[in-house]
């Protein structure tokens, strides 16, 4: 064999080789990401990937975005991106610049409108429970009051996909345990910074609500987030312990550290229309998780779409959309954060079934579905940048302000 010819087997082993890997990859996205439709993985940071595919959905291409992140290295953890109030909004890139985050993605659906209730301001408060460094933000409106497509069978606006303590994600249901106590005896809490309240029940509003009207609350039954507002409510106001103001309606503005508003509606308002100024009032409020005494750092609401590699029954395989939801992998130690595109030629999207198709395929055991059409975003970091870039496309063809989100940081 000459040289020549040497080098040409050379070659072509060479080629082989990256022939094999090449096709390897491609394996690792099968049915999500197609052989050579991946354009790579790129580092973010210490623990975080991120790469872009397309996908070909029942209704038509879409391309699709995804945050891959490593919870096992102590460099990286998530968390909550919040406007610092319940009730706001602010852009993806923006919560993810005030907080200095690596990356994120929009979150949970939220009270965006409220054309049914005339005179009524939508308060932009998200419909599940919120933790944001351990600390209790929010539980979840009724079943019936919540923004966003039907919920599948056997999920709940309790359910929340949540990073606990020992830096694991899993999917839970955390539920509301509260009580207000005074001399005179003892009622169970029905709400803590909720844009919506059970028909009949007292809620708590505290300084992490922020300044919105507090009437929204009080519109709507259990059942119909569009009927009309109670005229039966009342509000009475706690600082340090004791009953400091009442008013026969719910109230506004900022609410000081120390001090939480109560707002009751049909039984609820008559149980504090029995309250007096100078009263001592205790509030005590928790969540409660449904499977794992492990306590949350972070965590958001959503609904699940895929538990034990297995997509939940009846979820919906015909209404496509561009759509945001999560994948945890390996025993909850990654997490797949995934946002489809929404610029024209992909704007068909994909349904709930083909997201935990897609997920499943990705590596995920468990997916959540979070916010999606105009609310998907995703953004990422460049070294060195002091901003975060908008990685896909919105599809309202700008960002849109969103509840909340979930944030990808370096530790410490």
């Amino acid at each position: 064999m000459t040289r020549r010819q040497e080098r040409l087997a050379a070659g072509r082993a060479v080629l082989t080789v990256l022939t094999a890997l090449g096709t390897l990859a491609g394996a690792a996205l099968a049915g999500a990401a197609p052989a050579g439709a991946a354009r790579g993985d790129t580092r973010i940071a210490p623990g975080v990937t991120y790469r872009e595919f397309d996908i070909q959905g029942s209704k038509g291409p879409t391309h699709a975005h995804v945050l891959s992140v490593d919870l096992t290295d102590s460099r990286v953890r998530l968390g909550l991106l919040y406007p610092g109030k319940v009730a706001a909004r602010a852009t993806v890139s923006r919560l993810a610049d005030t907080q200095q985050a690596l990356g994120g993605v929009n979150g949970d659906f939220f009270n965006i409108s409220e054309t049914q209730h005339p005179g009524v301001e939508a308060t932009g408060a998200s419909v599940g429970p919120a933790i944001a460094d351990g600390r209790v933000l929010k539980a979840a409106v009724p079943k019936g009051q919540r923004f966003g497509p039907a919920l599948p069978s056997g999920t709940s606006t309790r359910d929340v996909l949540g990073v606990g303590t020992d830096h694991r994600a899993r999917l839970d249901r955390l539920t509301l345990d509260g009580s207000v106590s005074t001399p005179e005896g003892q009622f169970a809490l029905g709400g803590l910074n909720q844009y919506a309240l059970p028909v009949g029940s007292v809620g708590a509003f505290t300084a992490e609500w922020g300044s919105a009207s507090r009437v929204r609350a009080t519109c709507g039954t259990d059942g119909d987030r569009g009927a009309p507002c109670s005229t039966d409510t009342f509000e009475v106001t706690v600082t340090d312990g004791r009953v400091v103001s009442t008013a026969d309606t719910p109230g506004s503005g900022a609410i000081a550290a120390g001090t939480t508003v109560l707002v009751g509606r049909e039984a609820g308002a008559q149980r504090l229309r029995k309250f007096f100024t100078g009263e001592s009032v205790q509030v005590r409020h928790r969540l409660v998780a449904s499977t794992t005494s492990t306590p949350y750092a972070f965590a958001i609401g959503g609904y699940p779409v895929l538990r034990a590699g297995q997509p939940l029954p009846g979820l919906d395989s015909t209404a496509a959309a561009v759509r945001t939801a999560v994948g945890v992998t390996e025993g909850g130690r990654s997490v797949l954060l995934f946002a489809l595109d929404g610029a024209p030629e992909y704007r068909s999207g994909l349904t709930v079934a083909e997201v935990a198709d897609a997920l499943r395929d990705l590596g995920a055991v468990d997916a959540f579905n979070l916010d999606g059409g105009g609310s998907s975003t995703l953004v990422t970091r460049s070294a060195g940048a002091g901003t975060v870039s908008v990685r896909n496309h919105p599809s309202g063809g700008a960002e849109r302000p969103v509840a909340n989100g979930i944030g990808v940081f370096a530790a410490g």
